[in-house]
Protein backbone atom coordinates (compact mmCIF):
# COMPACT_ATOMS: atom_id res chain seq x y z
CA UNK A 1 0.00 0.00 0.00
CA UNK A 2 2.79 2.60 1.07
CA UNK A 3 4.32 1.58 -2.20
CA UNK A 4 1.17 2.21 -4.58
CA UNK A 5 0.80 5.78 -2.60
CA UNK A 6 4.60 6.55 -3.39
CA UNK A 7 4.50 5.70 -7.12
CA UNK A 8 0.79 7.96 -7.22
CA UNK A 9 2.58 10.88 -5.43
CA UNK A 10 5.34 10.62 -7.79
CA UNK A 11 3.09 10.62 -10.95
CA UNK A 12 1.35 13.66 -9.74
CA UNK A 13 4.51 15.48 -9.61
CA UNK A 14 5.84 14.49 -12.82
CA UNK A 15 2.45 16.06 -14.22
CA UNK A 16 2.82 19.22 -12.16
CA UNK A 17 6.66 19.63 -13.56
CA UNK A 18 5.93 18.88 -17.08
CA UNK A 19 2.63 21.57 -16.72
CA UNK A 20 5.09 23.98 -16.11
CA UNK A 21 7.78 22.97 -18.93
CA UNK A 22 4.60 22.49 -21.44
CA UNK A 23 2.68 25.32 -21.28
CA UNK A 24 0.90 24.53 -24.50
CA UNK A 25 -1.25 22.01 -22.06
CA UNK A 26 -2.93 24.19 -20.34
CA UNK A 27 -2.90 27.57 -22.68
CA UNK A 28 -4.75 28.45 -26.05
CA UNK A 29 -2.39 28.70 -29.21
CA UNK A 30 -0.66 32.00 -29.95
CA UNK A 31 0.45 31.75 -32.95
CA UNK A 32 2.16 34.33 -35.00
CA UNK A 33 2.99 33.59 -38.67
CA UNK A 34 6.19 34.40 -40.79
CA UNK A 35 6.73 33.33 -43.89
CA UNK A 36 6.35 29.24 -44.07
CA UNK A 37 6.16 28.53 -40.32
CA UNK A 38 5.31 30.36 -37.12
CA UNK A 39 5.98 30.74 -33.40
CA UNK A 40 3.29 29.56 -30.81
CA UNK A 41 4.24 31.83 -28.12
CA UNK A 42 1.96 30.08 -26.10
CA UNK A 43 3.49 26.81 -25.96
CA UNK A 44 7.53 28.52 -26.95
CA UNK A 45 7.58 26.63 -30.01
CA UNK A 46 8.81 27.46 -33.34
CA UNK A 47 7.82 25.73 -36.43
CA UNK A 48 8.15 25.56 -40.52
CA UNK A 49 7.11 22.75 -43.11
CA UNK A 50 8.94 21.84 -46.14
CA UNK A 51 7.73 19.93 -48.87
CA UNK A 52 9.50 17.25 -51.43
CA UNK A 53 8.57 15.82 -54.43
CA UNK A 54 9.19 12.41 -55.76
CA UNK A 55 12.18 11.83 -58.73
CA UNK A 56 10.40 10.10 -61.43
CA UNK A 57 14.10 8.84 -62.48
CA UNK A 58 14.36 6.87 -58.78
CA UNK A 59 14.89 3.00 -59.05
CA UNK A 60 11.82 2.30 -57.52
CA UNK A 61 8.85 3.77 -55.65
CA UNK A 62 10.72 3.25 -52.06
CA UNK A 63 13.60 5.07 -53.37
CA UNK A 64 11.51 7.85 -54.67
CA UNK A 65 9.88 8.43 -51.49
CA UNK A 66 12.91 7.89 -49.36
CA UNK A 67 13.99 10.95 -51.97
CA UNK A 68 11.13 13.05 -51.52
CA UNK A 69 11.64 12.88 -47.18
CA UNK A 70 14.76 13.81 -47.63
CA UNK A 71 14.07 17.07 -50.00
CA UNK A 72 10.95 17.58 -47.42
CA UNK A 73 13.19 17.78 -44.54
CA UNK A 74 15.86 20.31 -46.35
CA UNK A 75 13.19 22.79 -47.28
CA UNK A 76 11.43 22.92 -43.86
CA UNK A 77 14.82 23.91 -42.40
CA UNK A 78 15.41 26.64 -44.49
CA UNK A 79 12.05 27.27 -43.88
CA UNK A 80 12.34 27.27 -40.29
CA UNK A 81 15.69 29.45 -40.38
CA UNK A 82 13.99 31.72 -41.98
CA UNK A 83 11.08 31.76 -39.24
CA UNK A 84 13.65 31.87 -36.63
CA UNK A 85 15.45 35.13 -37.58
CA UNK A 86 11.61 36.85 -37.51
CA UNK A 87 11.60 36.11 -33.90
CA UNK A 88 11.45 39.10 -31.40
CA UNK A 89 14.35 38.85 -29.13
CA UNK A 90 13.06 42.46 -27.47
CA UNK A 91 11.40 45.39 -28.56
CA UNK A 92 14.60 46.50 -30.84
CA UNK A 93 16.01 43.55 -32.06
CA UNK A 94 14.87 40.48 -33.96
CA UNK A 95 17.24 37.46 -34.46
CA UNK A 96 18.06 38.41 -37.41
CA UNK A 97 20.01 41.57 -36.68
CA UNK A 98 21.41 39.60 -33.90
CA UNK A 99 22.85 37.20 -36.61
CA UNK A 100 24.43 39.93 -38.90
CA UNK A 101 25.90 41.44 -36.23
CA UNK A 102 27.65 38.35 -34.58
CA UNK A 103 29.37 35.60 -36.38
CA UNK A 104 29.15 33.26 -33.03
CA UNK A 105 25.46 34.06 -33.06
CA UNK A 106 24.57 33.34 -36.48
CA UNK A 107 26.56 29.73 -36.70
CA UNK A 108 25.18 28.70 -33.36
CA UNK A 109 21.53 29.59 -34.62
CA UNK A 110 22.22 27.70 -37.83
CA UNK A 111 23.21 24.31 -36.33
CA UNK A 112 19.94 24.96 -33.56
CA UNK A 113 18.10 25.01 -36.60
CA UNK A 114 20.38 22.07 -38.21
CA UNK A 115 18.82 20.23 -35.12
CA UNK A 116 14.81 20.51 -35.42
CA UNK A 117 12.92 17.59 -34.48
CA UNK A 118 11.19 16.38 -36.95
CA UNK A 119 7.17 16.51 -34.95
CA UNK A 120 5.24 15.13 -38.54
CA UNK A 121 5.69 13.65 -41.69
CA UNK A 122 2.73 13.52 -43.86
CA UNK A 123 3.11 11.13 -47.18
CA UNK A 124 0.25 12.27 -49.85
CA UNK A 125 -1.26 10.15 -52.16
CA UNK A 126 1.18 11.18 -55.49
CA UNK A 127 4.36 10.07 -53.74
CA UNK A 128 5.17 13.75 -52.12
CA UNK A 129 6.02 14.12 -48.43
CA UNK A 130 5.86 17.21 -46.04
CA UNK A 131 7.67 17.24 -42.85
CA UNK A 132 6.84 19.56 -40.52
CA UNK A 133 10.17 20.62 -37.79
CA UNK A 134 10.04 22.40 -34.51
CA UNK A 135 12.52 24.20 -32.26
CA UNK A 136 11.50 25.35 -28.76
CA UNK A 137 12.37 28.78 -27.78
CA UNK A 138 13.79 27.88 -24.01
CA UNK A 139 17.33 26.26 -23.91
CA UNK A 140 19.51 26.87 -26.65
CA UNK A 141 18.61 29.53 -28.76
CA UNK A 142 17.54 31.36 -25.21
CA UNK A 143 21.10 30.71 -23.96
CA UNK A 144 22.53 31.73 -27.47
CA UNK A 145 20.67 35.02 -28.08
CA UNK A 146 20.41 36.36 -24.13
CA UNK A 147 24.17 37.04 -23.12
CA UNK A 148 24.63 36.17 -19.57
CA UNK A 149 25.29 39.29 -18.59
CA UNK A 150 21.69 40.69 -18.75
CA UNK A 151 20.58 38.40 -16.01
CA UNK A 152 20.26 39.06 -12.47
CA UNK A 153 21.70 41.98 -12.39
CA UNK A 154 18.78 43.18 -10.18
CA UNK A 155 18.42 39.99 -7.68
CA UNK A 156 15.37 39.47 -5.77
CA UNK A 157 15.62 38.34 -1.95
CA UNK A 158 14.41 35.42 -0.86
CA UNK A 159 13.55 36.16 2.40
CA UNK A 160 10.12 35.92 3.78
CA UNK A 161 7.00 33.75 3.30
CA UNK A 162 5.32 34.04 0.22
CA UNK A 163 2.22 35.61 -0.61
CA UNK A 164 2.03 35.51 -4.26
CA UNK A 165 2.98 32.83 -6.78
CA UNK A 166 3.77 34.59 -9.55
CA UNK A 167 2.23 38.03 -11.60
CA UNK A 168 -0.07 38.04 -14.49
CA UNK A 169 0.21 41.07 -16.71
CA UNK A 170 -2.69 42.09 -18.42
CA UNK A 171 -2.01 43.62 -22.04
CA UNK A 172 -5.73 43.22 -23.56
CA UNK A 173 -6.00 45.75 -26.17
CA UNK A 174 -3.22 47.19 -26.24
CA UNK A 175 -2.03 45.66 -29.07
CA UNK A 176 1.20 43.54 -27.56
CA UNK A 177 3.73 41.97 -29.92
CA UNK A 178 5.26 38.63 -27.72
CA UNK A 179 8.84 38.94 -27.67
CA UNK A 180 11.47 36.29 -25.96
CA UNK A 181 13.08 39.10 -23.75
CA UNK A 182 10.47 41.82 -23.14
CA UNK A 183 10.77 44.84 -20.44
CA UNK A 184 8.03 45.80 -18.09
CA UNK A 185 8.41 49.45 -16.84
CA UNK A 186 6.92 51.76 -14.76
CA UNK A 187 5.33 55.09 -16.12
CA UNK A 188 8.65 57.10 -15.32
CA UNK A 189 10.21 54.65 -17.64
CA UNK A 190 12.00 52.28 -14.68
CA UNK A 191 12.51 48.96 -15.06
CA UNK A 192 9.89 46.47 -13.18
CA UNK A 193 10.72 43.12 -14.50
CA UNK A 194 12.77 41.51 -17.21
CA UNK A 195 15.95 39.89 -17.29
CA UNK A 196 17.56 41.59 -15.04
CA UNK A 197 15.41 39.98 -12.60
CA UNK A 198 15.88 36.85 -13.14
CA UNK A 199 18.32 33.77 -12.60
CA UNK A 200 19.17 32.33 -16.53
CA UNK A 201 18.80 28.89 -15.34
CA UNK A 202 15.16 29.80 -14.71
CA UNK A 203 15.45 31.66 -18.25
CA UNK A 204 16.76 28.94 -20.16
CA UNK A 205 14.69 26.50 -19.32
CA UNK A 206 11.46 27.92 -19.36
CA UNK A 207 11.82 31.39 -21.22
CA UNK A 208 11.53 34.88 -19.38
CA UNK A 209 7.63 34.80 -19.49
CA UNK A 210 4.60 33.20 -21.15
CA UNK A 211 1.98 34.61 -22.73
CA UNK A 212 -1.48 33.46 -22.56
CA UNK A 213 -5.06 34.24 -24.23
CA UNK A 214 -7.48 34.00 -21.55
CA UNK A 215 -7.01 35.71 -17.65
CA UNK A 216 -9.47 33.09 -16.42
CA UNK A 217 -6.94 30.07 -17.73
CA UNK A 218 -3.66 31.80 -16.69
CA UNK A 219 -4.91 32.09 -13.24
CA UNK A 220 -4.68 28.29 -12.91
CA UNK A 221 -1.40 28.36 -14.89
CA UNK A 222 0.84 26.26 -13.34
CA UNK A 223 3.72 28.55 -14.49
CA UNK A 224 1.58 31.33 -11.83
CA UNK A 225 0.95 28.53 -9.62
CA UNK A 226 -2.30 28.92 -7.76
CA UNK A 227 -1.82 32.32 -6.34
CA UNK A 228 -0.81 35.26 -8.68
CA UNK A 229 -0.84 39.14 -8.60
CA UNK A 230 -2.99 40.46 -11.57
CA UNK A 231 -1.62 43.87 -12.84
CA UNK A 232 -3.10 45.74 -15.49
CA UNK A 233 -0.77 47.16 -18.31
CA UNK A 234 -1.58 50.62 -19.32
CA UNK A 235 0.38 51.08 -22.74
CA UNK A 236 2.80 48.94 -24.70
CA UNK A 237 6.58 51.25 -25.70
CA UNK A 238 9.29 49.77 -27.49
CA UNK A 239 10.15 50.09 -31.39
CA UNK A 240 8.40 46.82 -31.63
CA UNK A 241 5.64 47.33 -29.47
CA UNK A 242 6.70 44.60 -27.13
CA UNK A 243 7.49 46.13 -24.19
CA UNK A 244 4.64 46.91 -21.05
CA UNK A 245 3.98 50.07 -19.17
CA UNK A 246 2.30 49.64 -16.15
CA UNK A 247 1.44 52.84 -13.59
CA UNK A 248 3.57 53.65 -10.92
CA UNK A 249 1.44 52.97 -7.82
CA UNK A 250 1.38 49.36 -9.29
CA UNK A 251 5.17 49.18 -9.85
CA UNK A 252 5.52 50.38 -6.11
CA UNK A 253 3.31 47.83 -5.17
CA UNK A 254 5.05 44.76 -7.00
CA UNK A 255 8.49 45.61 -5.90
CA UNK A 256 7.01 45.86 -2.49
CA UNK A 257 5.94 42.77 -2.91
CA UNK A 258 9.11 40.88 -4.66
CA UNK A 259 10.91 42.42 -1.82
CA UNK A 260 10.19 39.15 -0.30
CA UNK A 261 9.53 36.81 -2.89
CA UNK A 262 11.64 34.71 -5.68
CA UNK A 263 8.38 33.99 -8.16
CA UNK A 264 10.15 36.78 -10.36
CA UNK A 265 13.88 35.71 -9.97
CA UNK A 266 11.99 31.97 -10.80
CA UNK A 267 10.71 33.22 -14.30
CA UNK A 268 6.94 33.07 -12.53
CA UNK A 269 5.07 35.52 -15.36
CA UNK A 270 2.20 35.59 -17.73
CA UNK A 271 1.44 38.27 -19.78
CA UNK A 272 -2.57 37.80 -21.17
CA UNK A 273 -3.02 39.12 -24.60
CA UNK A 274 -6.10 39.51 -27.13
Amino acid sequence: MRKRRWRTQAFIGVLFFMAFVSPSWSQQPLIQPIGNGEINWASQAIRATGSGAPNPQAPNIAAARLGAERAAKADALRNILETVKGVRIDSQTLVVNAMTESDVIRTQVQGIVQGARVVNTRYMSDGAVEVTVEVPMAGPLTQTLLPPTSFGTQAVPKAGSPVYTGVLFDSRGLNLRPAMSPKVLDEDGREVYGSAFVSQEWATKFGILGYVKDLEDAKKNDRVANNPLTVKAVKVTGAGSSDLVISNADAQGLRDVSKNLSFLEQCRVLVVVD
